[in-house]
C-alpha cells in the first residue's frame, strides 16, 4: 500500500513546483507578487524565489496580458513558463494572449510550435470575492480547442495534475479554487506523483445515483452523499478532475451503474460545463436513465459580496442532498430545494 502524508492544498501545489523546477531547468515562474515576501496571492509560491533566485520566479507589474504574452513568447522558444493569475476573472484581461495565441499556435504552425505553458489561477467564491474576483469561469475555456483545463478537487489532485501540466507540450488553464488552500488532504508519498489528464476518478462508490463533479464540489458532493447515505440513498461521485480532456468513459459507466445522474458545479447553470456533461449522457447513455438529469449550480445573478447572499447564491451541500433525493425518488420535495 502506498504511504500516503496529509498536507495543505496549498503545500501540495508548492511541492509540484518544487519538483518540477529542480527536474527541469527551462520551468520558471512568472506572475505578480511572487517573490518574496509574498510569495504570492495565496502563499502558493512562498519560499522558491529565496531557493531559485529571481531569474526562476520573476515578478511582473500588473498587466496580465503582458505577463502572459511574456510567457508565451518563452514556451514558443523552448522554456516552461508557469504563470500565475491572481483571480480567473482576471485572465479575461489575457484572453487573446491565451485564446487567440497559446491555444491555436500548434495548429496554426502545423505542429512545428508546441506552447508548453501552464496558468495557474484561482476561481469560485464562498470567500465573499464578489462579482468581479469570484467567478467560476472555466467552460469559457474548455470551449477553446487547443486550451486544456484542470480542476483539482483535492491536494493529492492539485499536486499530481500541476507536475502533468507542466510537462505537456500544450497550454493548460490550472484553475485552483480560492477556498481550498488551507484544505488538508491525503497525498502520496512517493518520489513521482502524476495525475494523467483526461481521467475522472471515483471518489466514492455507490449504486444508486452518479454525481458528477469537480474542484470545491467534489467535497461537498463527497459530504452529500454521506448524508444521503443516512437516508438510504448509496451515492457514487465522480470527479473529473480535468474538463479538457473530459472523460466520458468513467461518466458513462458510472451512469450504467446507477441509472441516474446529478452534475454539481459551481459557475452558474446556464451554459455551465455540466450542460456538456449532461447533453454526453443524455446522448450516449439515454436507455440507461431511470430518471432525468439534473443539475445543481450557482444562480445566474453576478455574485454577492455580502455572505448571507452569497450562500445563497452558490450551491450547498443541502442543495445537493435535495436534488439527489428528488432524482432518486420523484416523490421527495424537500422543503428547501433549487
Amino acid at each position: 500500500m502506498t504511504q500516503s502524508r496529509s498536507i495543505r492544498f496549498r503545500r501540495a501545489l508548492n511541492e509540484a513546483l518544487r519538483e518540477e523546477m529542480d527536474r527541469s531547468p527551462e520551468v520558471f515562474l512568472i506572475g505578480e507578487d511572487l517573490r518574496e515576501p509574498w510569495g504570492g496571492a495565496y502563499k502558493v509560491t512562498q519560499g522558491l524565489s529565496d531557493d531559485y533566485g529571481d531569474d526562476r520566479v520573476l515578478n511582473t507589474p500588473i498587466s496580465e496580458g503582458a505577463l502572459v504574452g511574456a510567457a508565451l513568447g518563452a514556451a514558443m522558444t523552448g522554456m516552461r513558463p508557469v504563470v500565475e493569475l491572481m483571480y480567473l476573472d482576471f485572465a479575461l484581461l489575457a484572453s487573446d494572449q491565451i485564446v487567440n495565441q497559446a491555444a491555436k499556435l500548434r495548429y496554426m504552425t502545423g505542429g512545428q510550435l508546441s506552447v508548453p505553458l501552464t496558468i495557474r489561477t484561482q476561481g469560485g467564491g464562498y470567500r465573499s470575492s464578489a462579482a468581479q474576483h469570484g467567478q467560476s469561469l472555466e467552460s469559457w475555456f474548455a470551449h477553446v480547442p487547443g486550451l486544456l483545463v484542470a480542476v483539482p478537487g483535492d491536494p493529492a489532485d492539485a499536486k499530481g495534475l500541476l507536475k502533468t501540466a507542466i510537462r505537456l507540450d500544450d497550454p493548460v488553464l490550472f484553475i485552483e479554487h480560492k477556498d481550498m488552500y488551507l484544505d488538508v488532504g491525503p497525498v502520496p508519498d512517493v518520489e513521482e506523483h502524476l495525475v494523467p489528464f483526461g481521467r475522472a476518478a471515483v471518489k466514492r462508490a455507490g449504486s444508486d445515483v452518479t454525481i458528477v463533479a469537480w474542484s470545491k464540489m467534489v467535497g461537498f458532493s463527497l459530504q452529500a452523499a454521506a448524508e444521503l447515505s443516512d437516508r438510504g440513498v448509496d451515492a457514487e461521485v465522480v470527479d473529473l478532475r480535468t474538463l479538457v480532456p473530459f472523460d466520458e468513459r468513467t461518466v458513462l459507466e458510472s451512469v450504467a451503474r446507477t441509472g441516474r445522474l446529478v452534475v454539481v458545479h459551481e459557475a452558474h447553470r446556464r451554459a455551465g460545463f455540466g450542460a456538456e456533461v449532461a447533453s454526453t449522457v443524455a446522448e450516449r447513455a439515454h436507455s440507461e436513465l431511470r430518471a432525468p438529469v439534473a443539475r445543481v449550480a450557482a444562480k445566474d445573478v453576478p455574485l454577492p459580496m455580502a455572505p448571507n447572499l452569497e450562500r445563497f447564491v452558490l450551491p450547498s451541500v443541502e442543495d445537493i442532498v435535495n436534488t439527489a433525493l428528488r432524482t432518486v425518488d420523484p416523490s421527495n420535495h424537500p422543503a428547501v430545494s433549487r
